[in-house]
């Protein structure tokens, strides 16, 4: 899905759910000029900003998307699209099938070099096994260092962030969270 059409799903969704902007900004806590923006296709929500806009308007946030065909389950390399989430030092490819009952996002992931994450906390759990590289993780305050080869699981309730400690190299990372994003 482009950015144009993903502004056209919000909007779309705002007005059938009768709100305005200053409605929805009140809701989201997310300025009026924002959500302008990102309807116009202008500026590029953060997922925890998209969750915002799908939680105020009661929709589930994969509503904004259109679900990629995928009638075999299979995830091809050569087929495969890569995407950034603005506000993220992350690039982003998903592993997952697309079937109606899949309950969980599996992502590779490219942690550019020497980036830091922003603290997240969400319902679910997730699992990350570093593919080439190296990841730090802080969770609830404590810190994991990974190599790679290593893995670490855990709730994603708890309050946790990561980042490459390699300054000269991108880490690459085999991620698996629920519930699913995308």
């Amino acid at each position: 899905m482009t950015e144009s059409e993903l502004a056209k799903q919000i909007r779309h969704t705002r007005k059938k759910q009768g709100y305005t902007l200053k409605e929805l900004s009140e809701r989201t806590e997310l300025s009026i000029s924002f959500l302008s923006q990102v309807e116009r296709g202008s500026s590029s929500p953060a997922i925890s900003s998209l969750k915002k806009i799908a939680d105020a308007l009661e929709v589930p946030i994969t509503s904004f998307f259109a679900p990629e065909p995928n009638t075999n389950y299979t995830s091809f390399q050569d087929k495969r699209r890569s995407f950034r989430i603005e506000g993220s030092p992350a690039k982003y490819s998903r592993l997952s099938g697309n079937f109606s009952s899949r309950s969980l996002e599996s992502l590779l992931v490219t942690l550019d070099p020497g980036a830091t994450d922003r603290m997240f906390q969400h319902n679910g759990e997730e699992i990350h096994y570093v593919v080439e590289g190296a990841l730090a993780f802080t969770i609830d305050g404590e810190d994991y260092e990974l190599a790679a080869g290593d893995s670490i699981h855990f709730p994603s309730e708890r309050p946790h962030t990561w980042r490459n400690p390699l300054h000269d190299r991108p880490s690459v990372i085999l991620t698996v969270v629920t519930p699913k994003i995308f």
